[in-house]
């Protein structure tokens, strides 16, 4: 009816060449961190060390804001602002929250006025 499983524990001694610091940092890691966290923390390094490697991970990727206007012209800004309700339902489905979305707005029309600046300067 009951069923009794041996668990068994498996003490692990590892030599790694470390630093002072990264001693340090190591001792209070394992003697805070569960062992499934350090295995899964070990694998998360690992996966991100293969895809940098690999060359398509990103780091310090644009931020929504950033991809939205970066290479708008100041006339396509102008555009999407006069059809604002729209782009909402367009941002919206993209799945961005309202704080983005008024974000995003913003720098647009950041981009609409230095082309009227730079229209008036011009004639």
């Amino acid at each position: 009816m009951f069923s009794v499983y041996a668990i068994l524990l498996n003490e692990l001694t590892y030599k790694i060449r470390a630093t002072d610091l990264q001693d340090k940092d190591l001792r209070f890691y394992f003697s805070t961190l569960t062992t499934d966290m350090i295995v899964f923390g070990l694998k998360f390094a690992y996966q991100r060390m293969k895809a940098q490697s690999g060359g398509y991970l990103i780091p310090g990727r644009k931020s929504k804001v950033k991809r939205e206007t970066l290479l708008l012209t100041p006339d396509q800004a102008a555009w999407r602002l006069s059809n604002w309700k729209t782009m909402i339902q367009s941002y919206r489905r993209m799945g961005y929250s309202y704080p983005t979305i008024s974000r995003i707005k913003k720098s647009i029309k950041q981009i609409a006025l230095t082309e009227g600046k730079s229209r008036r300067s011009k004639k």
